[in-house]
């Protein structure tokens, strides 16, 4: 059983020592500048930077980013199972079908809602 976690466990140490290889010759390799304001400053076109308030954002724009999100899941969910449904239905018959279309119609229903109230209409404030 654990044999099948060797590859795993490889590729976490293989990433962790890339990693830690690359921040501690970037220390003992690299050059340390002297800084300075002008150095620190931000390139502006020659103009000194100021600095103003933040844009504040809708909470539509958040709102549709989180309706993006969920119907982004919804994606990931579906396609593992496309890719494993001629064998799923061999096995198990058409309750892995009825299964996603359940799922499926969930969503839909959760769209249509977000439809009627408005989520998605950008020309209401």
């Amino acid at each position: 059983m654990i044999e099948n976690y060797v590859p795993v466990l490889l590729h976490i140490l293989v990433a962790v020592g890339f990693a830690t290889v690359a921040l501690v010759s970037n220390v003992l390799l690299g050059r340390a500048g002297v800084r300075s304001a002008a150095k620190d400053m931000a390139y502006e076109c020659g103009m000194v930077p100021e600095a103003g308030p933040q844009p504040r954002f809708s909470v539509k724009f958040y709102l549709v980013a989180m309706l993006f999100i969920l119907f982004d899941i919804e994606i990931v969910f579906m396609y593992p199972w496309a890719v494993v449904f001629r064998q799923f239905v061999a096995e198990f018959g058409t309750v892995i079908l009825w299964s996603m279309l359940s799922f499926i119609l969930i969503l839909l229903f959760g769209y249509i809602y977000a439809i009627k109230k408005g989520a998605l209409n950008w020309s209401r404030s």
